[in-house]
């Protein structure tokens, strides 16, 4: 008799755990209603953190399982921290909102939990398949948490155009899978990659079949959306601003580094061979976003909806690291990321500290005079905004010294590199970051030499000022060794595990 052969489930102990626990949260809150919210969220966070030490890997090989199409190393492993940090903080800091709002409802922690999986699921993906079942089983659960808030207009037309956008994009990249299928012959991202360096090798280095291309380009498109890159971010202000609060922290961060690292994946592994048919693609999505997200919120009123043009420019630094098309350019993006979540979960704690006797706020000239009625609150968010602004001795700043050494490093290595743009990508982007640093400090004035508005109603929850506090003193602290070794050094391993 043959024995059945079953698969290592040890790289997918975390995603199993949270996966099981979001089911047992399930059946305990239909049982015990919307008082059970506080309960199920704290455990919620707790299987958040398990799944983090689960996920933390110092293995120098890839492990796989599921017949090569679910891959762990260390480049996964990065990134998954990153995530569980960022959806574990999300959720920690929407208790007290919607407590506030008397708006507890027990489904929002589990589709927290649900879409946390997803993310893990896209982040080792190593195949078309398991891409689109990690991106749906996200993407569904943001739909539901964009619009969460049924008896409001704008969270409900938040939910209907990320669903009809999701949808599309869904559409767009299914295409492009089912393109690649029908010209590869293969699902699996290593395969896909053998093939094409083989087909690479045998043609002599001429281009290979133009379906490949075109099923790439539109796979790369619906991962762009994901992301809210230029030109696939037309949904990013009305989804920030409608969806709640403590929902636009989450999707400002926990998404886009899973979608960054599933689109690092693709384009290295099954398209490396194709480099340089999509160095072009990167380089103007990178321009386009860094460019659009610089300019769109120098007129924003809203804080939610400048944070919002702000992400979409922070991409478009991040993808400058991409298009280096190195382990150096890896790297960089995924230190940039790791700053990136640090500042943008410490300002929206500060936005969600807001309030007053009549509700929320989100206006940016409410922060007027900040520092004379909350003054560690507008300490803290200038921190953040100079940080987010690239302002040197600040943590943003190295985060966008790390990408744009890396594409230098590589135009000046290889002159052929001119080609793509890279100069005038690392050029554009210094420019960019100087626009964009105008309305980071016109806050920053505001807060600091502005008459005082009326006082936000005092912080009840001490999390909330952990993190503000915590956050802020990282983004000051970050150029010390001891703060950024561990950061670095681990950045440096997780690309040399991707790109060897």
């Amino acid at each position: 008799m043959t024995e059945m052969m079953l698969p290592n489930l040890t790289p997918a102990y975390g995603e199993i755990l949270m996966a099981l626990g979001a089911m047992a949260l399930l059946m305990l809150g239909v049982f015990r209603g919307n008082s059970s919210t506080r309960f199920i969220s704290l455990i919620s966070a707790a299987l958040m953190i398990a799944a983090l030490f689960i996920t933390v890997n110092w293995q120098d090989t890839a492990v796989y399982t599921f017949g090569n199409m679910f891959v762990v190393d260390r480049f996964t492993s990065f990134m998954k921290i990153l995530v569980l940090v960022a959806s574990s903080l999300a959720v920690i800091m929407s208790i007290q909102y919607f407590k506030d709002e008397g708006e507890e409802r027990f489904e929002y922690p589990i589709l927290l939990l649900l879409a946390t999986v997803g993310m893990m699921v896209m982040i080792s993906a190593n195949d078309l398949m398991s891409l689109y079942m990690g991106l749906e089983l996200q993407s569904l659960s943001l739909y539901v948490l964009a619009s969460i808030r049924r008896d409001s207009e704008l969270s409900t037309e938040a939910g209907l155009k990320y669903f009809v956008l999701g949808a599309l994009s869904s559409g767009i990249l299914l295409f492009g899978s089912s393109l690649i299928y029908g010209f590869v012959g293969s699902t699996n991202f290593t395969v896909i990659g053998d093939t094409l360096a083989h087909a690479n090798e045998h043609l002599g280095g001429h281009a290979p079949n133009i379906g490949v291309i075109v099923g790439m380009v539109f796979v790369l498109s619906g991962l762009a959306f994901k992301i809210s890159a230029v030109p696939f971010h037309m949904w990013t202000p009305d989804v920030y601003q409608g969806a709640p609060t403590p929902v636009t922290a989450f999707f400002a961060v926990a998404p886009k580094v899973a979608a960054l690292a599933l689109l690092v994946r693709v384009l290295y592994v099954p398209f490396g061979e194709l480099s340089h048919s999509w160095t072009q693609v990167i380089v103007f999505m990178s321009l386009a976003s860094m460019v659009l997200g610089s300019v769109a919120a120098v007129v924003q009123t809203n804080i939610k909806r400048l944070m919002a043009y702000s992400s979409i420019g922070h991409i478009g630094f991040a993808l400058v690291g991409l298009a280096a098309g190195n382990q150096e350019g890896v790297r960089g993006l995924m230190i940039y990321m790791a700053i990136y979540l640090v500042m943008n979960v410490g300002t929206f704690a500060c936005i969600l500290s807001m309030r007053r006797n009549n509700g929320m706020v989100e206006e940016i000239s409410d922060l007027s005079g900040l520092v004379q009625t909350r003054p560690l609150m507008a300490v803290a968010l200038g921190i953040f905004m100079l940080s987010l602004a690239g302002i040197p001795p600040m943590a943003g700043f190295w985060g966008k010294w790390y990408v744009f050494k890396a594409v230098i490093a590589k135009a000046v290595e290889n002159p052929m590199a001119t080609d793509y743009g890279l100069i005038s990508l690392a050029v554009i982007g210094v420019v960019a970051s100087v626009i964009g640093a105008y309305y980071y400090l016109n806050v920053v004035k505001i807060m600091f030499f502005n008459a005082p508005e009326e006082e936000f109603m005092p912080q009840k929850s001490f999390k909330m000022t952990a993190i503000m506090s915590f956050g802020a003193a990282l983004m000051v602290l970050f150029l010390l060794p001891q703060v950024n070794a561990p950061i670095l050094e681990y950045a440096r391993m997780a690309a040399a595990a991707l790109i060897s």
